[in-house]
């Protein structure tokens, strides 16, 4: 924090005044970068239904297994990592579920209201699991493990 502050030429004070705290600064930044992941792995994923979002996560785990940054972030800061990315510390879970529930209608996967909620919420944590899971603590989790836990999630 005190070097972006120094950066942008304004005081630490201030600087935590406009983001709240370094969690918060963190989890701004690991959204939008996970924001243009979905974007470009919804561009590029093939199919329909259940099928077009199994691909869109495939698609999305891979790009996110690549993100280099991420990668020493997490293998520098486990704690704090898991603390921004998959707990209620800061919004990126929460933002995480509102987008798979865009993914799922976007790709006519539809349900009730509360159950679709319910069954994206399940699938973006087994979705951290595999894109986490050294953060979490395990062995890295092969998509390919958890896709038929993922379709199950997935209306009929």
């Amino acid at each position: 924090m005190e070097m972006l502050a120094a950066e942008m030429t304004i005081s630490r004070a201030t600087l935590y005044r406009a983001v709240g705290s370094r969690d918060a600064l963190l989890g701004e930044v690991f959204w939008a970068i996970g924001r243009l992941f979905i974007e470009e792995a919804g561009g590029e994923a093939v199919g329909a239904g259940a099928d077009r979002v199994i691909d869109l996560s495939r698609r999305f785990a891979e790009l996110v297994g690549t993100a280099q940054q991420l990668e020493r972030f997490v293998a520098e800061e486990p704690q704090t990592a898991a603390r921004v990315l998959i707990t209620a510390a800061t919004d990126v879970h929460q933002r995480a579920v509102d987008a798979q529930v865009e993914i799922f209608l976007s790709c006519g996967v539809t349900a009730g209201e509360q159950d679709l909620r319910r069954r994206a919420y399940l699938y973006v944590r087994l979705m951290e699991s595999v894109v986490y899971s050294r953060v979490l603590g395990m062995e890295e989790i092969d998509f390919e493990v958890a896709e038929p836990a993922l379709r199950a999630l997935l209306p009929a």
